[in-house]
């Protein structure tokens, strides 16, 4: 299915958005800095609201999961979105190692995005490409 100029819309305005001054250096601590290696790494900015990064955590997170949503919903085209969006699957990547603990104690955490992989052939493609980069980036942050 083509995607239709309200899709095309919905893409830019969700572009748009992640320009802000105040997103942009949320995502820049969340895809740069913050690589936890364990659940209680996670949980000490994701539950800890004294955490000065815990806003920009939940900012992306949140920011994400309602992009997901969008696709879900059928607001927009799965195929546009995922063309036009990487950064939602290289999350969901990023904390694939320790994801099954996370949702222990957050069973909602990053499902929409989980849910794109599942349902759009697309996504899953791109979330494979996230892993492979994730993979990647772990090594070369290790210390040698």
């Amino acid at each position: 299915m083509l995607a239709t100029p309200a899709d095309a819309e919905i893409v830019l305005k969700l572009y748009e958005l992640r320009t802000e001054a105040l997103m942009r250096q949320a995502r820049a601590w969340m895809t740069g800095e913050f690589w936890p290696d364990t659940v209680e790494d996670f949980f000490a900015v994701a539950s800890n609201p004294a955490d000065p990064h815990n806003a920009w955590f939940r900012q992306v997170t949140s920011y994400w999961e309602m992009a997901a949503a969008m696709v879900l919903h059928g607001a927009v085209s799965a195929e546009l979105f995922v063309d036009c969006n990487a950064e939602g699957f290289f999350l969901l990547a990023k904390f694939a190692h320790i994801l099954n603990a996370i949702r222990e104690r957050t069973p909602g955490f990053l499902t929409k995005t989980s849910d794109l992989v599942s349902r759009f052939s697309v996504a899953s493609a791109r979330y494979e490409i996230a892993l492979k980069n994730v993979e990647a980036r772990r090594k070369r942050l290790q210390p040698a």
